[in-house]
């Protein structure tokens, strides 16, 4: 005997099942071409479209030292070299380190391909002078207490030096907030300053226009004080010393300035005492 004819029911569940089939069939294949087309086109943009082939794509802004071909060349682009090869991050570090600037900012732009950089120049505010293991080394500082080798400085475009009469010796990267601090205050101290100079162990001595040498002490947090108390000695000194130099100012402890003055001249027509020198 042969089968009955099935429900209509079944029938239309296994009609639902081949079109179900047939479907995934379809979106399978559309996957995979769609997929071969994306990396085709994703290869040759690559390849060709997200490619800097010359100086001309590369856009350096922000600095009035640094040119395209001096950041081209501090950066060491090659052309041509794919747009998504180049690492922002390393390549503003590589840029900070090489130029005498103070901050970079770098971003790859895709259509049309091209590197853009954003450069801030660095502000000299001082000569300066370091001890290395090979000895004394020349430079600068900017004005965040960075240091600035003679040949970055060099890289600017302008061959002139910095004007600056400030002179900065024993710089150290440890110092850099103490430097910040005394260039925000040098216009109020009282008298000119001329020259900082810190001993191996932080000793801060500054040299100014109407004191002279001036021992700060250690970095132990309380130069505001002793900056306070130095503008102050700057107005009132020089009117109750008159003519007199004052060879010395001690204001390691700021409560109990100890200022030296020139010893008085011997007389030479009084015999000197027994015991008694002169300095």
């Amino acid at each position: 005997m042969s089968p009955g004819p099935q429900a209509p029911g079944v029938e239309r569940r296994r009609q639902l099942r081949l079109q179900r089939r047939q479907e995934r069939l379809r979106n399978a294949w559309r996957l995979v071409v769609f997929s071969a087309v994306a990396v085709g086109l994703g290869y040759g943009l690559l390849r060709q479209g997200w490619t800097l082939t010359s100086p001309s794509q590369v856009e350096v802004s922000g600095s009035e030292r640094v040119s395209r071909e001096q950041a081209i060349a501090a950066a060491e682009l090659r052309f041509p070299m794919p747009l998504l090869t180049l690492d922002p991050r390393l390549l503003r570090s590589e840029l900070l380190d090489a130029l005498p600037v103070e901050q970079v900012a770098v971003q790859r732009l895709i259509l049309p391909p091209r590197l853009r950089i954003e450069l801030v120049d660095r502000q000299v505010v001082a000569r300066a002078e370091r001890r290395t293991a090979k000895g004394t080394e020349q430079g600068y500082v900017d004005r965040l207490g960075n240091w600035i080798s003679s040949s970055q400085q060099a890289l600017g475009s302008s061959s002139s030096q910095p004007e600056t009469a400030i002179r900065v010796q024993g710089w150290q990267a440890r110092f850099k907030p103490t430097i910040v601090e005394l260039m925000e205050r040098r216009d109020g101290l009282g008298s000119p300053l001329k020259a900082i100079r810190f001993e191996p162990d932080g000793t801060l001595w500054l040299t100014t226009g109407t004191l002279g040498e001036v021992k700060l002490g250690g970095p132990d947090g309380d130069l505001s004080r002793r900056l306070d108390v130095l503008r102050y000695l700057s107005g009132e000194l020089p009117k109750r010393v008159k003519d007199q130099a004052v060879r010395s100012i001690d204001l390691s402890d700021p409560d109990q300035p100890e200022v030296g003055m020139p010893a008085p001249a011997a007389d030479p027509a009084k015999p000197k005492q027994p015991g008694q020198g002169v300095d």
